[in-house]
């Protein structure tokens, strides 16, 4: 008997269902405040959203009026329920009411079972077993997350949204009323059809909550006088390819629920998504079909919108589908701030040296600027303010691409999955694939870094990826090593060169506004005019902008700072009431030294004119100023004099800025203020009047390997060999293979054929300076 008893009980403790409910459910995410952004249907067709936390008292109070007045104090059975169920199919002689109480309606809905005698005694017994493992609240958010209300629409919280367009916590008394009294028959009572026996139905509950108290008169006619619902509407899809990821995420295992409250702002994503459609409009003037944009919040690195794309799921042509946000494009010059944060961090330069901005050619490679001129040499801060390709290429040339590669992936890139030597130095150009919630990440990790300072790096996590859930933890964090990337002075100086970067049709009118917002910018466009960047930072805020199209056709003028930066700027106007001021220098990581004025380079003895720089840490071991040379001259100090022609005591020794001749011969035209060096004195050239040749070969440069097109006749094209003389006037003889071609003066271009093979290109100038340097043709059948 002892046996037979615990056996019962433990039957009795393990009838119920693990889990209780196994049905797919939809993809929920709501914004930082529980509001509803999107969802997606579940597996089986139908709209089943997550089990809920709580259930509305509204419901609760509609819900137990209608189905189960004394939910609150049986334990899972109704037996007066159940009496007078009985006395009523007898009475009638067929099943007019069932007496089952909202618990055993869990364990209906929970186990599908049909309504038969032996499965009712089942369910008035599990019932029971339910009300001792869970709480009245949690068996009634059960309830109310399961139970049918007519079509393909289970639980309160999608037919809220479905039948009345919002959530079930915002509903009237009607509404609320209208819906606690579907599950009772849904395949009756539906919205659209039997309309009147819902609003009777509806209409008595409101009467019977009216009678027990639990709402006055007023408030029982003014429910009753409310519609009913007529059919199903669509639910919100305010951020479409964020529910997507959140979909991808949850099936790779990084998430455990599907419903999912991010921190995104419902406000400012539907702000954004209306910028974003009004330059829509304008892009596909040009065939442009797809925009996207992402903002971050820099402390925590939170979303607090997240636009993907254009969404037009009517229109499949423009790939709406697509998520640009996590997708894999071209950044061309976006990634060129790091390359100069990380040469000011470790000392390689400083905010304002000298970079050649000059014809180049590297190994075959050739990177132009965008407006195809040079300026001979520009501030490293101009080179990338002004965003010019060749100062940038020669920066990561000293810098070394393999270091550069290591870098980015260290501080977040995590798209670059070939070897260095795969991108080369077109990596700084755009030649690898970044993702913008990859390259956004990083510009908010340089903004963290410089905002919460150096005290903080013990204890907060600098550089991490951007995240979508709310109240995430600092788990994801980049290792110390990492954060130690980027110095802090050098990430002040970065931004300082960023904020220089005129806007879009505003020609830096904004800097005479007090009140206009400060913003750190940068803009790409990449190869073939595939890709059009935009991405910016401000004390608090991190915004990403492509433009372009899916499917990687380019476009003429499909630019950064056409399609993209105004989108920027629109986007930062809507941020603009909440920015905060400008970055503090952090002195702390800075050291004041004298620079020279003209080169920006670390002041040697020779600069003249020094200026006083605040500059990071490293830049102590900068190199010293290379272009100040202590020249002689005769009295008048119009002519270079030697000791040859002239005693040292009649000398005025002086020191000058002397730039290389391919850097003089393009700089000189763009700063009036330099100076050539004067000519020597006739008679007076010895054989160290000049420290370095005065001849630089521009185009091509030594062991360059060139391929020469052939022209529509068949014949080989030309090459245009291009020199520079520091002086002006010079006659240069040109000579190749030690044949003798012809001649030059002030403009040293001379167009020739030369053959496929290795050449050598000889010039003499009229004082007998010589230069030789060697070439290749490449052979248009061999390469």
């Amino acid at each position: 008997m002892a046996g037979l008893s615990v056996s019962c009980l433990i039957a009795f403790w393990l009838c119920l269902p693990d889990p209780l409910f196994t049905r797919p459910v939809s993809f929920v995410i709501e914004d930082n405040k529980g509001e509803l952004l999107g969802a997606s249907i579940a597996e089986d067709g139908q709209w089943r959203f997550p089990l809920a936390d709580s259930v509305p008292d509204k419901f609760k109070k509609c819900i137990t009026a209608f189905e189960d007045k004394r939910f609150n104090i049986h334990p899972g059975v109704d037996l007066l329920s159940l009496a007078r169920a009985i006395r009523q199919n007898i009475a009638a002689g067929r099943v007019v009411s069932g007496g089952s109480t909202i618990t055993m309606q869990v364990i209906r809905l929970a186990t599908g079972s049909k309504r038969t005698v032996a499965n009712k005694i089942l369910e008035s017994i599990r019932a029971v077993r339910l009300e001792m493992a869970f709480s009245k609240s949690e068996i009634l958010a059960l309830y109310a997350s399961n139970a049918p209300f007519g079509s393909n629409v289970v639980g309160l919280e999608a037919a809220s949204w479905r039948y009345f367009g919002r959530g079930a916590d915002q509903l009237s008394w009607g509404e609320t009323a209208a819906l606690a009294v579907l599950p009772n028959a849904p395949s009756l009572v539906h919205p659209g059809r039997n309309r009147k026996v819902l609003l009777q139905k509806r209409n008595r509950l409101i009467s019977i909550l009216r009678q027990k108290g639990i709402i006055n008169s007023t408030e029982e006619k003014l429910a009753k006088l409310e519609p009913v619902p007529q059919k199903p509407i669509p639910l919100p899809q305010l951020a479409p390819h964020l529910l997507a990821l959140a979909k991808k995420d949850y099936h790779a295992g990084k998430l455990n629920s599907s419903r999912i409250k991010t921190s995104v702002s419902l406000q400012l994503q539907q702000q954004v998504d209306g910028v974003l459609n009004n330059h829509h409009e304008r892009l596909l003037a040009n065939g442009v079909n797809n925009l996207a944009a992402l903002i971050l919040d820099i402390e925590t690195g939170n979303v607090l919108a997240y636009n993907g794309n254009i969404f037009r799921p009517e229109n499949k042509e423009i790939e709406s589908h697509v998520d640009i946000i996590q997708a894999r494009r071209s950044p061309g010059s976006i990634l060129k701030p790091l390359l100069y944060a990380s040469m000011l961090s470790e000392g390689m330069l400083l905010p304002n040296s000298l970079v050649p901005d000059i014809p180049t050619q590297i190994a075959g490679y050739q990177p132009n600027n965008y407006d195809l001129g040079y300026d001979g040499a520009v501030p490293a801060s101009k080179a990338l303010a002004r965003s010019l390709n060749v100062p940038a290429v020669r920066m990561l040339r000293q810098y070394k691409y393999e270091r550069f590669h290591d870098i980015l992936k260290k501080l977040g890139i995590t798209t670059l999955n070939q070897p260095p030597d795969f991108y080369g130095l077109s990596l700084i150009l755009g030649g690898g694939e970044v993702s913008m919630w990859d390259i956004a990440g990083v510009y908010a990790g340089m903004a963290r870094t410089l905002i919460l300072g150096s005290q903080e790096r013990s204890h907060r996590a600098m550089w991490h990826a951007p995240r979508y859930i709310a109240d995430t933890q600092d788990k994801d964090h980049i290792s110390n090593e990492s954060a130690m990337l980027l110095d802090r002075g050098a990430i002040w100086n970065t931004f300082e060169a960023m904020n220089e970067v005129m806007r879009p049709g505003e020609e830096q009118l904004w800097q005479q506004f007090d009140s206009s917002q400060k913003i750190a910018w940068k803009t790409g466009t990449s190869f073939g005019f595939r890709d059009a960047w935009a991405i910016g930072l401000s004390t608090k805020y991190v915004v990403a902008v492509w433009a372009g199209n899916a499917d990687g056709e380019g476009r003429p003028g499909l630019t950064g700072i056409d399609a993209a930066a105004p989108v920027l700027f629109d986007i930062f106007r809507l941020l603009s009431s909440s920015a905060g001021k400008w970055f503090t220098m952090p002195a702390a990581d800075m050291v004041k030294i004298d620079a020279c004025a003209e080169s920006g380079f670390r002041a040697s003895e020779l600069c003249v004119h020094k200026q006083a720089e605040f500059v990071p840490k490293a830049g102590l071991k900068a190199p010293v100023c290379p272009y100040h040379r202590l020249i002689h001259l005769d009295k008048s100090e119009k002519w270079q004099v030697t000791d040859d022609c002239i005693q040292p005591s009649d000398m005025v020794h002086k020191a000058w800025f002397v730039l290389p001749p391919a850097m003089e011969y393009y700089y000189q035209n763009k700063d009036f203020r330099y100076k050539p060096l004067p000519p020597f004195r006739p008679g007076c050239v010895g054989s160290d009047a000049s420290a370095s040749s005065p001849m630089e070969m521009i185009y091509p440069k030594d062991n360059a390997r060139i391929y020469v097109p052939y022209e529509l006749s068949g014949a080989r094209g030309q090459v245009i060999f291009n020199a520079a003389h520091r002086k002006a006037g010079e006659t240069i003889y040109w000579h190749l293979d030690d044949e003798y071609i012809g001649s030059t003066s002030n403009l040293h271009q001379l167009a020739l054929t030369p053959a496929a093979g290795r050449h050598t290109i000889t010039l003499i100038d009229m004082e007998g300076n010589r230069l030789e340097q060697t070439f290749t043709i490449l052979d248009k059948e061999k390469n």
